[in-house]
């Protein structure tokens, strides 16, 4: 029997071993996706209770908590302490058999704490105490805690409207650690939500004068866009629900825009019409300034109208569709590559029946201006799993480049998530190893290391030009 979560865990073979410890191990973190918050970094925050860094924003672990019955006020309920919290979590950790929150959960006791003995009961009170002993230290701030990892470049998530204060302080203050802001304007797209309006009006007082119309409404999104690349932003982010792409005139589209302004509903059709012409709008100036386009399709959110209301969103009721839009992504993509202004784009899928599919549209659109401009993107959210990691690699190697893959990133909210790499780099050697000792691809182990460091780092550095 193997040792729990010993230095070869998830290594199977001789060659994962290989391949993973001198090669994975010691390669920097790119995290190009997550949703970090830029002014802790700033102003070095020194967390006082593992609890709160653990338990204060992560919608996996509250799923978690509530399926094991633990009451919503030691989930997300302001009265109870982190402590009361941390210890429904150590309650609750051993019943995550067979979870990443598991291997993520030990992971990162062992990389920042070196704390080896698993959490539980028997365990929590040891375990809190000497967290939140080395966490009230400077030496474990917030940026020490990044600096632990061997990071290099983080991508934050920002909306349009952000003004950047502290990316830019961060630069200005000579930190090391590149943390760039990512345009996310899902709320410029959000034409069939309830605040659209609203929003457009906050954006209306950033850019300086009113957004009226669909030709103001894109002047203010161009703006924005050379404003973000002033402060170093070189990705763009996009959640597409449902609603991808019909293709429409600027008339059709500036009707439906005053329409939604006016609080009129709107049809599916319109909702298509207007996403898909402001999309294509935006993928032109993204090419035009050698930008990244990240994709995330096919979330359900908020599925739980009364804890939406009563908590708001990324709270933990977000679950997996089952739409399908391999015609309506085509003609998005095909739209933007029509006149040559397709930029780099990342394809996401929350829905593992969609692997193959979006493996095989992603090499439609390779144009052979750089090594896998179009990428099938890293198993994220319900996906980011072992099971779920090994499916992307499997198809994307079967169906396009492996060795010309980005590979992974966090897409969290903790500052003690980055050992989800490792997590991903240990898969990703194990695959490897094992088509490799099944005589399915020769051990030529320059070449084979090399292909690793690439997809854990250096791909990743080219890819977006950081």
């Amino acid at each position: 029997m193997k040792k729990f979560m010993d230095k070869d865990f998830l290594l199977e073979t001789e060659t994962a071993k290989v391949l993973y410890h001198d090669h994975a191990a010691k390669m920097p973190i790119c995290d190009f996706h997550n949703h970090l918050n830029v002014q802790e970094i700033y102003e070095d925050k020194v967390f006082n209770d593992i609890g709160e860094i653990w338990l204060g924003g992560d919608h996996y672990k509250w799923r978690a908590l509530r399926t094991n019955g633990i009451k919503e006020e030691y989930v997300t309920g302001k009265e109870v302490s982190f402590q009361e919290k941390f210890s429904k979590w150590a309650e609750t950790i051993p019943y995550t058999f067979g979870n990443p929150l598991y291997h993520w959960t030990h992971l990162e006791l062992q990389r920042y704490f070196g704390i080896e003995e698993p959490l539980s009961p028997k365990t929590e009170k040891e375990i809190y105490e000497k967290c939140n002993q080395m966490l009230n230290t400077k030496e474990f701030s917030v940026r020490n805690l990044l600096r632990m990892m061997n990071i290099t470049v983080l991508c934050s998530t920002d909306d349009p409207a952000d003004d950047l204060r502290y990316h830019k302080a961060l630069k200005e203050d000579g930190f090391e650690i590149q943390v760039l802001p990512t345009f996310r304007p899902d709320k410029a797209l959000g034409i069939d939500k309830a605040d659209f309006a609203e929003y457009i009006a906050k954006l209306s007082e950033v850019v300086g004068y009113e957004i009226d119309s669909i030709e103001t409404l894109k002047k203010a999104l161009e703006e924005r866009i050379n404003y973000f690349a002033e402060v170093g932003c070189r990705v763009s982010d996009h959640g597409l629900d449902e609603n991808l792409y019909i293709k429409a005139s600027e008339e059709e589209v500036d009707a439906i825009f005053k329409k939604a302004l006016a609080g009129e509903k709107l049809t599916a059709e319109e909702i298509k019409k207007f996403k898909g012409n402001v999309l294509v709008f935006l993928g032109s100036h993204y090419h035009k300034r050698n930008w990244t386009m990240q994709l995330h399709i096919g979330a359900v959110r908020n599925n739980s109208t009364r804890m939406f209301e009563k908590l708001g969103p990324d709270a933990g009721f977000d679950s997996i569709d089952d739409i399908c839009y391999a015609k309506e992504l085509s003609a998005l993509l095909n739209a933007m590559d029509y006149n040559a202004e397709l930029p780099k784009t990342i394809l996401y899928c929350l829905n593992a029946k969609d692997n193959e599919m979006l493996a095989s549209m992603a090499g439609n659109f390779q144009d052979g201006s750089c090594k896998g401009k179009v990428q099938f993107g890293a198993a994220w959210w319900f996906l980011d799993q072992k099971r779920g990691m090994e499916a992307q690699l499997d198809v994307l190697s079967q169906i396009g480049l492996l060795s010309a893959f980005v590979g992974m990133l966090t897409d969290s909210r903790s500052f003690l998530s980055f050992p989800r790499h490792e997590y991903f780099r240990r898969i990703l050697c194990n695959y490897i190893g094992n088509l490799v000792e099944n005589g399915e691809y020769p051990a030529d182990m320059e070449f084979l290391g090399q292909m690793v460091e690439n997809i854990c780092y250096n791909n990743a550095m080219e890819y977006f030009g950081f």
